[in-house]
């Protein structure tokens, strides 16, 4: 409309709850998502580092759920599953598969074979080599796994706002519904902060777990 300014803070204060409420339901999708992936991705590249032959499979079946179109995938599973949170993480569970296993896979793959045969030969089993020595070592590539799905999938939460559970997905919806560009922009706005703010927050944790990271950076 002619006259109103591109952005008016006013509506923003008014809706300062609603925009709290989105921005953790945002949260808690990308968490979701993300926690799951994990614990189904982390089995698969441990299994897929064993057992090499099998890396192939798990990256073209992980691979074709990941060039899935989002609006393709939520539309074949509202069918069976609704307009619901089940939905929509399935949807982005399956996006964050692909990146955590190759990640998780590279990790393992980086860890010097030298170190993983003095583990051996001081008594280590499988099991402890693979949980003390090659899991920390892996850590960083881990992370870094974690962190890009998680920055994508804050993305993609904005998609599932046309099944209604869109975190800031809402305010760029509404935004575009009745031609509010303060909606649209706050949605966008925020979505590119809580992506920039979990990045940082994500390389902070790593470097608590995982302390000598910080040396080889520096290094």
């Amino acid at each position: 409309m002619t006259g109103q300014p591109f952005f008016r803070w006013d509506w923003t204060v008014d809706h300062l709850d609603d925009v709290w409420v989105q921005l953790l339901q945002h949260l808690q999708l990308t968490l979701w998502a993300v926690g799951i992936g994990l614990l189904i991705a982390f089995p698969m590249a441990v299994v897929a580092y064993r057992r090499r032959f099998l890396y192939g499979p798990f990256t073209w079946i992980t691979g074709i759920l990941y060039t899935i179109p989002s609006l393709a995938l939520f539309a074949m599973l509202v069918p069976y599953t609704g307009l619901s949170f089940t939905t929509a993480e399935i949807g982005l569970v399956s996006y964050t598969l692909l990146i955590l296993l190759r990640n998780t896979v590279a990790g393992f793959g980086g860890v010097p074979s030298d170190v993983k045969e003095a583990a051996i030969g001081m008594g280590y089993s499988p099991r402890q080599v693979l949980w003390r020595v090659e899991l920390p070592l892996a850590l960083p590539a881990i992370a870094a796994g974690v962190r890009i799905a998680t920055v994508t999938t804050i993305g993609l939460v904005t998609v599932t706002a046309l099944i209604g559970l869109g975190g800031l997905g809402h305010f760029i919806l509404l935004g575009i519904e009745r031609r509010f560009m303060t909606a649209t922009v706050l949605g966008a706005v925020l979505s590119v902060v809580l992506a920039i703010v979990m990045d940082r927050l994500l390389i902070i944790a790593e470097r608590a777990v995982a302390p000598w990271t910080r040396s080889k950076a520096a290094a």
